[in-house]
């Protein structure tokens, strides 16, 4: 029986690992003039950390005030988030507005539908 418990306990923990959501994502100030990426496992908490944060010069998106989301992507992995979260970070702003263009062309702010999710 030992041997059945674990398989099943290893095979629920694979499950449970592989459901996890890892957040890609982009946020700008309210005139949509500085962009901020970032990663999170938690999108609608990490956006609202943002919004009261706001203000806040000790931070890049507080200090500009980069709580409005106009991007974003999952993935199941952390490690391909970290992975691609570094990758954008290095765009230059023009591919950036070419990547959420291509997902958001009106550059709409998306808090509220991720809170909804």
């Amino acid at each position: 029986m030992k041997g059945n418990q674990q398989a099943y306990s290893h095979h629920r923990n694979f499950t449970i690992m592989a459901s996890h959501n890892y957040f890609v994502y982009i946020t700008t100030n309210p005139k949509r003039t500085t962009l901020y990426t970032g990663v999170t496992n938690d999108l609608p908490r990490r956006l609202k950390e943002h919004f009261l944060n706001s203000g806040n010069p000790a931070s890049f998106a507080g200090k500009y005030f980069c709580y409005n989301l106009i991007y974003y992507e999952r993935h199941t992995h952390v490690e391909h988030a970290i992975v691609r979260e570094k990758e954008i970070k290095k765009w230059n702003r023009s591919k950036k507005e070419e990547l959420i263009n291509s997902f958001n062309p009106f550059w709409k702010f998306l808090n509220l539908e991720v809170e909804d999710e």
